[in-house]
C-alpha cells in the first residue's frame, strides 16, 4: 500500500505542474496592462513601471514562470496587491470557510446520494423507484445558482426561517447552532446536483451487484434481506461508487465558486471572483493552484480508499 501511495503521489506532480502552467498562461492572456488595472487613478508611467517590475511583468513569459514557480515551491505565493498582504494567507484564511460549505455539501450529497441508490436499487420498478428517479432527475435538471436564489426568495425573504446570506450575522452571537443556521440553504443548494448524479449511479453499481451469485447465496442461506443489500451488496457496490464521490468532490469544491457569490459566503470562491475583477495576478493563480492541489490530494485520498475495499486495483 505505501508503494501505491507513493506511486500516486508522483503521478500528482505532473498533473500540478500543468494546472501551474495553464493557470499562469490564461492570466497572462488577459488583455490591457494589469498594473494600470490595478493602480486605477494612480496609474501614472513611474507608478505603473514600478508595479510592473514589482509583479515581474517586465520580464518575458518564461521567466516569470519559473521564477513564479520557483518562490511557489519555497512556500512563497506572492503578495496580494489589492488586500496588501500574503496570497497564502489569505488563501488560508478564506479556505476554512470554503471547507465548512463544500465539506457539509459533500457530507450531505454522500449520505443522501448513496442512500436514494440503495433503496432505489432494492426497490426496482416500484413506487419507491419512481418517485426517487423523478426527485433525482429534477434535482439534476436545477442549476445550483438558480435553486440558491429561489431558496433565498422563499425560505429567507418569504417564510423568514433562515438568514439572506453571510456565514455569520453581523451582530449577536457565533456559535455552532447560528452557523448551521447560515449554511443550511447554501450547502443544500451546493448539494442538490451532486446527490442525483451519486444516486443514479450508485443504483447503476447496486442493480449490478445485486445480479451476482453471492447475493443469490446469501439469499438462498436465509439472510435477511435488509443484511443483504446494506451489508453485503453495498460493500461490494462501493468500489464503484467511491470514484463517483472523487468526481462529485470536485464538482462540489468548483460549485463553491458561484454558490459562495449567491449567498454571499466568505470563501476562496468569493475570494477569487474579486481578485479577477481586480486583476489581483498573484491572488488568482495561488488560490487556483491551491484549490487544485487539494483536489487532487482528495482523489489520491479516494484511489487509496477504493484500493482497500479491492486490493485488486494496487497491481
Amino acid at each position: 500500500m505505501a508503494g501505491y501511495i507513493l506511486k500516486r503521489l508522483l503521478s500528482a506532480i505532473p498533473v500540478l505542474l500543468g494546472i501551474s502552467v495553464i493557470v499562469f498562461l490564461i492570466m497572462a492572456m488577459i488583455p490591457g496592462d494589469p498594473a494600470t488595472a490595478i493602480l486605477g487613478s494612480y496609474a501614472t508611467p513611474e507608478n505603473v513601471e514600478k508595479l510592473n517590475r514589482d509583479l515581474g511583468l517586465d520580464q518575458g513569459l518564461v521567466p516569470r514562470y519559473f521564477i513564479w514557480l520557483g518562490n511557489m515551491l519555497q512556500g512563497d505565493f506572492g503578495r496580494s496587491f489589492a488586500l496588501n498582504r500574503p496570497v497564502i494567507d489569505e488563501v488560508l484564511d478564506r479556505f476554512g470557510a470554503t471547507l465548512i460549505l463544500a465539506g457539509t455539501a459533500f457530507l450531505l450529497c454522500s449520505i443522501l446520494g448513496i442512500a436514494a441508490g440503495v433503496v432505489s436499487a432494492a426497490r426496482q420498478y416500484g413506487f419507491a423507484d419512481k418517485a426517487i428517479t423523478f426527485v433525482v432527475l429534477l434535482g439534476i435538471s436545477i442549476p445550483s445558482f438558480f435553486l440558491g436564489m429561489m431558496m433565498i426568495l422563499i425560505f429567507a425573504v418569504k417564510l423568514r426561517w433562515f438568514p439572506v446570506s453571510g456565514m455569520w450575522p453581523i451582530y449577536g452571537d457565533r456559535n455552532f447552532l447560528v452557523l448551521l443556521d447560515h449554511l443550511a440553504m447554501p450547502a443544500f443548494a451546493l448539494a442538490v446536483v451532486a446527490t442525483g448524479v451519486i444516486a443514479r449511479l450508485a443504483r447503476s453499481a447496486m442493480l449490478e451487484v445485486l445480479r451476482q451469485d453471492f447475493i443469490r447465496t446469501a439469499r438462498a442461506k436465509g439472510v435477511h434481506e435488509r443484511r443483504v443489500i446494506w451489508r453485503h451488496a453495498l460493500r461490494a457496490a462501493m468500489v464503484s461508487i467511491i470514484p463517483i464521490l472523487g468526481i462529485q468532490a470536485g464538482f462540489v469544491l468548483s460549485g463553491a465558486v458561484y454558490i459562495e457569490m449567491v449567498f454571499q459566503w466568505p470563501g476562496v470562491g468569493r475570494m477569487l471572483v474579486d481578485a479577477i475583477l481586480k486583476r489581483d495576478i498573484l491572488l488568482v493563480q495561488g488560490g487556483v493552484v491551491f484549490i487544485a492541489a487539494c483536489y487532487v490530494m482528495f482523489n489520491i485520498m479516494v484511489d487509496v480508499a477504493q484500493a482497500l475495499l479491492d486490493p485488486r486495483i494496487k497491481t
